[in-house]
This record gives structure tokens, C-alpha cells and sequence, in this order.
């Protein structure tokens, strides 16, 4: 273990429980997208953190170098990003239809406005 301890096991947690918290306490669609967002990047933290061996290199042939670390949680994290983007991307322009079809964001007023026609 590092000085650090299990630091970013701690981080990654309080992330989660903020993002988490925000999704279910906020009414406005983007505050929820962004406690959406925050949530995805704990487990993004996490996952970094599990691919991480203390004291191993980089997976290339050096001479007396026998630990390495494995390279495919942090391939597979880049590629989440990326969808992340894209989903977060595609969440922002369903709000922007909302916004443009009912006149708000807040979750409680388009239920009122949905269920008055």
C-alpha cells in the first residue's frame, strides 16, 4: 500500500454518493445529467485504481522487470469515456427538446403540464 492508503477508494465512494444524491434530490434535468456524469466518473476512478499494481511497470519487455501492470482496464475506461461523452452529449440535446416543448427543465413541471392535457 501506498502512503495514500485507500485513498481513491474513498474518493471514488464520496463521488458516487454526491452524484448518486444529486440524481435522486434535484428536480432540473441538467443537474440530474450532471449528477449522472459524476456518478460515471467515480466508477471510472475506480476501475483506474483496480488496474493499478504498486511497484509494476508498464507492460514492455525490459531486461529484470517481472511485474507489470495490465493495460486493459485503462483501454477499456478510454473507451467508456468516449460513450460517456456521447451519452451525456445525447441527454443534453433530450433536454434541449424538452426545454423547447414545455418551457422548463424542472421534472415537477412537465408532470404538472403532462398531466393537465
Amino acid at each position: 500500500m501506498s502512503e495514500f492508503g485507500l485513498f481513491n477508494y474513498w474518493v471514488v465512494m464520496l463521488l458516487m454518493m454526491i452524484g448518486f444524491y444529486i440524481v435522486i434530490a434535484q428536480g432540473n434535468l441538467v443537474k440530474k445529467l450532471i449528477g449522472l456524469t459524476l456518478f460515471q466518473t467515480s466508477v471510472f476512478i475506480m476501475y483506474i485504481s483496480l488496474g493499478k499494481i504498486e511497484g509494476a511497470t508498464a507492460p514492455i519487455l525490459i531486461e529484470g522487470v517481472t511485474l507489470y501492470s495490465n493495460p486493459l482496464p485503462h483501454v477499456l475506461i478510454l473507451t467508456a469515456i468516449v460513450v460517456g461523452i456521447a451519452t451525456t452529449a445525447l441527454g443534453l440535446a433530450l433536454v434541449v427538446r424538452i426545454k423547447e416543448s414545455y418551457g422548463t427543465v424542472e421534472e415537477d413541471e412537465i408532470h404538472a403540464k403532462d398531466e393537465s392535457c
